[in-house]
């Protein structure tokens, strides 16, 4: 009778390191990313995510057994993510990531079908799509399956390590990194030649950059921690994440195991480099002289104190200004975004308190903030092209939206 507390207590953290390790492919996945309305019943659906042809809305995958997926079975949990058809047949419009869930495992489907059975179910009916003609037409997801996707699960590639091929994986598969850092054509597709090469996200007005170009955030000279800081910590020596990435590293990056962060930075820093021969510095007009020297008095003003007058910040919570390569990126966005709405990264269990920047949308005009931008692109040795007030305004209508 002594031993029973303790067998009990055995069991109870047996439950959990098993709950644990269902619930790490789930969470790899960032699955609540899109299945959870903020605010509501966890992986409820309704969710709406915008898209340049309607919205397309995600569904409930609690184990409620008539509005859920409480019927289906392991092997059709698995045959969904594998070949992006619903249990009924359905096609799967590809804002569910299965281009690369098709390569995770039967095993990590099988843990996120258990943790998926494991929380409570909800009855909530899923909301149909919103789609223009002709893409409310599922029929022409045959073409774009035909051009963009390819069924398989992950091939270890024996010429590389085991940490290596550990984290192609996850990038690759249950991450799917290449969804927002790749170009993405007319058609919502994306070429696997151009993997990684960066691009605009459609509605969300962020640049995902290149992830293997070294004049954006190519991340061959970053030493690994302040890959694996970056990606699990959300600020870095280096730089701060913000936008949907903070999402990802909040709802995602921060849960994995350090080994698996490591294995993400292992492959992360391998990928070959892209970088075509740099532009000439754009040359300084007359008007953009003028436009520099306004947005150094603002600089000055405004952004000195965290960002330091010689633009080198105080990292990790105030990243550098100077040589930094989301400031240097053809795509003036992000720098343009982050002047007017400001943000914070992701509060994590390894910086549970994060330094946030405010915003200065309400405090200064399209002309200013193009200013100040086109300052910090061209002072301290960067060199980028101008920033216009139509720029700015065409954001910041858009976020007005």
């Amino acid at each position: 009778m002594a031993d029973e507390p303790r067998l009990a207590g055995a069991r109870n953290h047996h439950r959990h390191r098993a709950g644990r390790a269902r619930q790490i492919p789930a969470q790899a996945g960032d699955c609540i990313a899109c299945h959870t309305v903020p605010g509501q019943a966890i992986f409820s659906g309704n969710r709406a995510m915008p898209t340049p042809f309607g919205n397309l809305y995600a569904p409930n995958i609690t184990p409620d057994k008539e509005t859920g997926i409480g019927k289906w079975t392991p092997a059709q949990f698995y045959d969904m993510l594998h070949t992006g058809r619903s249990p009924d047949g359905k096609l799967l419009y590809p804002a569910m990531p299965f281009a690369s869930y098709t390569k995770v495992t039967r095993a990590d489907s099988d843990a996120i079908f258990a943790y998926l059975m494991s929380v409570p179910p909800v009855r909530k009916a899923n909301r149909e799509h919103e789609l223009r003609f002709p893409y409310n037409n599922r029929s022409l997801l045959i073409g774009w399956r035909t051009l963009y996707f390819q069924e398989g699960e992950y091939q270890p590639d024996p010429q590389q390590s085991v940490e290596w091929n550990r984290g192609a994986y996850l990038v690759q598969g249950l991450g799917h990194c290449a969804m927002c850092h790749s170009p993405i054509n007319a058609l919502g597709g994306s070429a696997e030649a151009k993997a990684f090469q960066g691009g605009l996200i459609p509605m969300q007005n962020w640049y995902a950059p290149s992830l293997t170009s070294n004049r954006e955030a190519g991340l061959g000279n970053w030493e690994l921690q302040d890959i694996m800081d970056l990606l699990q910590t959300g600020v870095s020596h280096r730089g701060t994440v913000y936008g949907p990435m903070a999402e990802v590293t909040f709802n995602s990056l921060q849960h994995l195991t350090d080994a698996d962060v490591k294995a993400m930075a292992v492959y992360l820093k391998s990928l070959p480099g892209d970088d075509p021969p740099a532009p000439p510095p754009p040359a300084l007009t007359n008007d953009v002289q003028q436009q520099f020297a306004e947005g150094q008095r603002i600089y000055e003003a405004q952004c000195a104190s965290c960002h330091a007058a010689d633009g080198r910040g105080m990292p990790p919570h105030f990243p550098p200004l100077a040589a930094n390569q989301s400031i240097l990126m053809s795509s003036s966005v992000n720098p343009v975004r982050m002047i007017l709405n400001g943000g914070y990264p992701p509060g994590t269990r390894k910086n549970p308190m994060p330094y946030g920047m405010p915003p200065f949308a309400q405090d200064l005009n399209d002309a200013q903030v193009a200013a100040v931008a086109t300052y910090i692109r061209n002072a301290w040795g960067n060199g980028a092209t101008p920033v216009t007030s139509q720029q700015v305004n065409q954001l910041r209508s858009a976020l007005l939206e």
